[in-house]
């Protein structure tokens, strides 16, 4: 079963193939994504990544959380899921919300 990663404190230059490419040195990337202003289209810092398995999960958040990318050093975790509003809503976590 696919496991979805966050990765955090990204440079603004990091792209999704980048974040692939990080990823599959450890294993099977399913998809990678970075995460961008709706307005002006940049590099919101952070992205997220699945991986083919739970255990390629664990490895690449052992191998890669701390390391340096771009200058930065990245924060690699289990991405965790949107959560409910008060109005039943989704909260994006950006300081929108979706419907």
């Amino acid at each position: 079963m696919n496991k979805k990663l966050y990765v955090g404190n990204l440079s603004y230059t990091v792209t999704a193939e980048t974040l692939r490419d990080l990823f599959a040195a450890v294993g099977e990337v399913v998809s990678s994504t970075i995460i961008t202003d709706r307005m002006s289209n940049r590099s919101k810092g952070f992205g997220f990544v699945e991986m083919e398995t739970e255990e390629l999960a664990q490895e690449a958040i052992t191998k890669l959380n701390g390391q340096e990318v771009d200058g930065r050093q990245i924060t690699v975790a289990e991405a965790r899921p949107p959560r409910r509003d008060r109005d039943g809503g989704y909260d994006d976590r950006s300081g929108g919300r979706r419907r």
